[in-house]
């Protein structure tokens, strides 16, 4: 059993829509076609204000592609606004193509997240983007295996704990994440980009809700990770 201590018991919200099969690249697409469906419901929708402003907070709604099935994952305030709007979808457009949608699967649960006293293993199940502009270039320059796994190390745990922070949770000063990424670089095409992704595994001493994201761009379904 596992002991924890700076948990709390977050809602989190997942609907999937299995009758449609959709590519992992396309969950872009379902974010540009939910958040534009619903814009003026709640900036969560789509991270972007009324006034065309960014909101630069971890996205507490995030639209993926998992298995070819395509997935919402609503957290905290996403996790009580998904049920009420997408019970009332009947379609969704992709493209231009119109899938009906006769069927969902709902979850609402509360799940105990944060730091752990013990370690568990975590699955990408989409390419993680761990690197930005600003580190790339130092993380390219690094010719050693081990230097280029502790940068990786240390990356994660920044992703992490923005993550708890965003979510409300402080870790004490005694409560040291310790984690080891055992990962592939990966090349992936982003917003018509060549990018390094990673995809793997990582071990951490910290609960982690299923099928959230972490790292550059969860919104669009980078980073979804899955307890092993």
């Amino acid at each position: 059993m596992t002991v924890s201590t700076t948990t709390q018991r977050l809602q989190i919200c997942r609907i999937k829509f299995p009758e449609i099969k959709l590519q992992t690249r396309d969950a872009h697409k379902l974010r540009g076609y939910f958040g534009n469906l619903f814009k003026e419901h709640s900036p969560v929708l789509h991270n972007h204000y009324e006034d065309g402003g960014f909101r630069y907070k971890y996205p507490e709604i995030q639209y993926k592609v998992l298995d070819n099935i395509p997935t919402l994952v609503g957290i905290g305030e996403g996790a009580s606004l998904l049920p009420k709007l997408f019970l009332k979808i009947k379609e969704i457009d992709i493209n231009g193509q119109c899938y009906p949608v006769n069927s969902k699967n709902i979850e609402h649960s509360t799940e105990e997240t944060g730091y752990s006293n013990n370690l568990h293993e975590y699955q990408f199940k989409t390419l993680w983007m761990a690197l930005n502009q600003k580190n790339y270039p130092k993380y390219h320059k690094l010719s050693n295996e081990k230097e280029k796994e502790d940068m990786l190390n240390a990356i994660l745990v920044g992703h992490i704990l923005s993550f708890f922070r965003n979510t409300g949770i402080e870790l004490d000063a005694s409560e040291r994440l310790m984690i080891k990424v055992k990962v592939h670089e990966k090349s992936t095409n982003f917003k018509e980009n060549k990018m390094v992704a990673f995809s793997g595994k990582f071990i951490v001493n910290a609960l982690l809700p299923n099928e959230i994201g972490l790292g550059k761009s969860v919104s669009r379904g980078f980073g979804t990770i899955h307890r092993s």
